[in-house]
């Protein structure tokens, strides 16, 4: 049940940002946000932690500010799989990438 939970909110963070700032990313409806939501959480469970451990010495330099970029680096792809989502560029995908990780959090602690 949690999983649904996190794909929800990730889903609804998605429709929010698409709707609220059209230039750093867009969303064709609900169904592509909700498809982008499912790919971001299998990415996230295993492309992540290759990227991660891959780039662990760079992670440790800039301690863990470089995460950020990974996880911008990873929205960036699941816009290029999944049809209909749409990231304007590399500094998009990372404020993106930022902006769903809050609105997610805060959704996930609305919700119980």
């Amino acid at each position: 049940m949690p999983f649904i939970v996190r794909m929800g909110a990730s889903a609804i963070a998605i429709l929010l940002i698409a709707y609220l700032l059209p230039s750093v990313m867009s969303a064709d409806g609900p169904m592509a946000a909700l498809a982008a939501a499912f790919v971001l959480g299998l990415v996230n469970a295993v492309i992540r932690p290759i990227f991660v451990l891959l780039t662990l010495p760079v992670t440790v330099a800039t301690l863990g500010v470089f995460l950020i970029v990974i996880n911008g680096l990873l929205l960036w792809l699941v816009s290029a799989i999944v049809p209909g989502v749409h990231v304007n560029g590399f500094f998009g995908a990372v404020a993106g990438s930022l902006l769903i990780s809050v609105f997610s959090w805060v959704l996930t602690r609305i919700v119980p």
